[in-house]
């Protein structure tokens, strides 16, 4: 799976004013991202895709949209989530998945598995599916965090490939690190703090705010991943600001506002979620790069 080192992107969903999913919209974030040059994976339906608040049509007809797009250029993850493991599996059979290489998958929300909980759902999870797993540990959303000795045993799994760390906490990351195979994938999930991971040993970026600016992130994974961290952390420092603003007001309601800015689609969002106010609408266009 070294496919899915370097920079992927978190994908949004556009919605049109009626909150149907926009596909000229897709079509028109593929076309920037791909033009960039600087993409090496896609992540389709995670939370940035607000997934969640998809019916399972619309999740296969995006999955189906953006596979029919690519073309086998990327490789293609898809998120599968949920704090159900039984139905997770159960859904794994109805999914036509053909082309995409790896799921993603996050820890169990609101329910707060212990550790040994996270361990069991992840491998009856990874038993099943006929693709390899991501795991995804995002505390701030889930209110779980899993920790690094799980990693750890879940990484002896031959179908689990990687973990996606959002937690923010360098230790464990560096505790992964130093405790899962050679080739076991840790990339970042937080788009500022992607520096500091590589620095102790993250290969790659699962990104929201590089729906917008991957040729910005490319620059800060390529030139920390050679060690020059000064230039890697000049370029960090250029999304500083921005990158505050999409977080304000909810995750994806800032990046579909500043990519409505960059005309690229509508910043549309569903429900419990609701669009950027107009405040967070001039900040962005302040801050925009």
């Amino acid at each position: 799976m070294n496919t899915l080192n370097g920079l992927g992107v978190a994908l949004v969903t556009p919605f049109t004013r009626n909150l149907k999913i926009d596909y000229t919209a897709l079509e028109r974030l593929l076309k920037h991202l791909y033009k960039s040059r600087s993409v090496d994976f896609l992540v389709v339906l995670g939370s940035t895709g607000e997934a969640a608040t998809l019916s399972e049509e619309e999740r296969q007809e995006v999955m189906n949209f953006v596979r029919e797009y690519n073309e086998d250029r990327l490789p293609l993850v898809f998120g599968h989530s949920g704090n159900n493991t039984h139905a997770l599996i159960k859904a794994l059979q109805t999914i036509d998945y053909h082309g995409y290489s790896a799921i993603l998958s996050a820890t169990p929300a609101y329910v707060k598995p212990t550790q040994e909980g996270l361990y069991r759902h992840y491998t009856m999870l990874a038993d099943k599916a006929s693709l390899p797993v991501i795991l995804y540990n995002v505390p701030s959303r889930t209110g779980v965090n899993m920790a690094a000795g799980t990693v750890i045993r879940l990484a002896a799994h031959p179908d689990i490939i990687g973990v996606k760390e959002s937690a923010n906490d360098m230790i464990q990351a560096l505790d992964i690190t130093n405790g899962t195979p050679k080739n076991f994938l840790l990339l970042s999930g937080d788009d500022l703090h992607t520096l500091p991971l590589i620095a102790v040993g993250a290969s790659g970026l699962i990104s929201v705010l590089a729906n917008a600016y991957p040729k910005i992130f490319k620059e800060i994974l390529t030139a920390g991943i050679q060690g020059d961290y000064s230039k890697a952390a000049k370029a960090t420092g250029r999304i500083r600001v921005i990158n505050d603003l999409m977080y304000r007001e909810g995750n994806p309601v800032g990046i579909k506002q500043l990519l409505h800015e960059m005309y690229i689609c509508q910043p549309y969002v569903r429900p419990p979620l609701v669009k950027a106010t107009a405040q967070l609408g001039r900040d962005i266009r302040k801050a925009l790069l």
